[in-house]
């Protein structure tokens, strides 16, 4: 049967307008918003009591009502609530009331209950998309522990350059990880503003305590305009703009692991449950799964372009283009986050480098050209720009005569000095400690180096940090938990009938 809704529309909606939009719009409220609804539900009826406006036994049969509200219960019908979730949940709720409530759903709107239902799910979301971040990062600290003092080649411009570590790029790479997780600690505390109480833009008549409402629904803080409260979704472009930002990293991270797990390089092996193998070439071993981590990396930066565009050029006022429409890919957004992060973690959590392919790489090239630039100043007084020129020229004709970097041709150093005008007696010694590769990690002094004891202090360092923010992202998790919490022992209250001001929100 219809029920009307409104005096200004005479027919509910057509079957196109349902089919194609309001009902999967219907679903996905249902599937992933349905909790919080029920939540602010509850927590205006609470100050519809608190204000005088509904009694204690009507708030009982309303109360219980929510109960039972689930997705099973709660069905899209344009005859009786137009296919949209807040009048599906009244008119479900008023079908299982032994009496009409006059004052329940006065003085609100769709408008700040719909941005409240969608922060709070976004918020959640948010919270389980850091706690990835965090596994992934023990799982980094771990892997760059084991390789701390393994010599690797690293490159500038894809050319080989100095002696790293893996430990050393891992401990890098993962401090980037941290200062992510820092920022979307900071994310959530700044999002986690509570709308509800803006009515529809301009705020409600009642004396609604929105401080209290806040509290209840575990929010830092209400919304402090109700025109932003209804009309902002920056909050969207706040997540997808980090992990857009976030996915380049990785596409770089990714990057360098696929380089290094190529067959002329060699540097790293994953078991084969992450491997892949040639249909046609059986002599192939792949790493697919670096491909679709670098791969579905993109989509974030394409999700977060489709938000930005679905907010463009709108109004500033509550629109379903910006509140709906606009964040249609929201939910795979946060999904294929939290897919990147475990496939990452996993490759993390089985890599192993081929340290004799490495140590061979670093024994095979010229690394030690900086060092040796360095030590004809420090030691023979020779200016730097010359001491770099002698020793390209050095390395030049070590290369021509096939001389490799140990133990090195003392007779070519000598006689590429005597050509600048610097007698160098002890080049023997020279290119011995300017090539030596264990020596060559060590020789770096400066912090943040990759000297593994330099590394060693980093990864410290990092770990400490790490912790520090795991238990800040517990503690958002436990607030969240404890408001929930106590929102059932008040809701237990009601529905067991006792007096005094357990049913008020002072009580959360």
């Amino acid at each position: 049967m219809s029920v009307k809704l409104t005096g200004r529309i005479a027919s509910t909606p057509s079957r196109l307008l349902h089919d194609e939009v309001l009902e999967p719009q219907f679903k996905y409220e249902v599937d992933h918003l349905l909790p919080g609804y029920i939540q602010i539900e509850f927590a205006m009826l609470l100050e519809y009591v608190r204000m005088g406006l509904i009694t204690r036994q009507d708030a009982l049969s309303i109360a219980q009502a929510l109960q039972t509200a689930t997705p099973e219960t709660i069905a899209p019908d344009p005859g009786r609530n137009m296919s949209d979730i807040s009048f599906a949940l009244e008119r479900y709720m008023e079908s299982l009331l032994p009496r009409p409530v006059p004052c329940w759903h006065m003085d609100r709107s769709r408008n700040d209950v719909q941005a409240c239902a969608q922060v709070m799910f976004g918020r959640t979301q948010w919270l389980e998309i850091i706690g990835e971040l965090g596994q992934l990062i023990q799982s980094m600290h771990k892997l760059a522990v084991q390789y701390r003092s393994v010599p690797m080649p690293g490159y500038t411009h894809y050319q080989s350059a100095q002696l790293i570590t893996p430990g050393f790029y891992l401990s890098s790479m993962n401090s980037e990880f941290l200062q992510a997780m820092n920022r979307w600690i900071q994310i959530y505390d700044e999002i986690n503003q509570c709308p509800l109480g803006a009515g529809a833009m301009a705020g409600v008549e009642l004396s609604w305590d929105r401080q209290r409402l806040s509290k209840l629904l575990g929010f830092r803080q209400p919304r402090i305009s109700a025109l932003s409260a209804v009309a902002s979704r920056e909050w969207v472009l706040r997540m997808a703009g980090e992990l857009s930002t976030f996915s380049v990293l990785i596409s770089r991270f990714t990057t360098d692991l696929i380089q290094w797990g190529s067959s002329e390089m060699n540097f790293l092996q994953l078991p084969d449950e992450l491997s892949g193998i040639s249909s046609a070439m059986p002599q192939k071993r792949n790493f697919p799964i670096l491909e679709r981590i670098r791969g579905k990396s993109a989509h974030l930066t394409g999700f977060y372009m489709d938000m930005v565009l679905g907010q463009r050029n709108t109004a500033f006022t509550n629109l379903v283009e910006t509140s709906k429409e606009a964040g249609t890919h929201l939910l795979t957004l946060f999904r294929q986050t939290k897919t990147l992060l475990r496939l990452l973690k996993a490759v993390i959590d089985h890599l192993q480098f081929n340290e004799d392919r490495l140590l061979h790489i670093c024994k095979r090239d010229f690394f030690g050209g900086f060092t040796l630039a360095n030590l004809l100043t420090l030691e023979h007084e020779i200016p730097y720009r010359t001491a770099q020129v002698i020793a390209g020229i050095y390395i030049v004709r070590a290369l021509e005569h096939g001389v490799s970097p140990e133990p090195g041709d003392p007779r070519l150093l000598y006689e590429a000095c005597a050509e600048a005008g610097f007698q160098v007696p002890d080049t023997a010694a020279l290119l011995a400690a300017s090539f030596d590769v264990q020596g060559g990690l060590y020789a770096k002094k400066s912090a943040g180096s990759t000297n593994p004891e330099e590394v060693q202090q980093m990864l410290t360092a990092q770990r400490e940090h790490a912790e520090e923010l795991q238990r800040e992202w517990q503690d958002r998790q436990g607030q969240l938990q404890a408001i929930e919490e106590r929102r059932e022992r008040v809701l237990k209250r009601l529905l067991s009938g006792k007096q005094g001001k357990d049913v008020s929100v002072d009580a959360v």
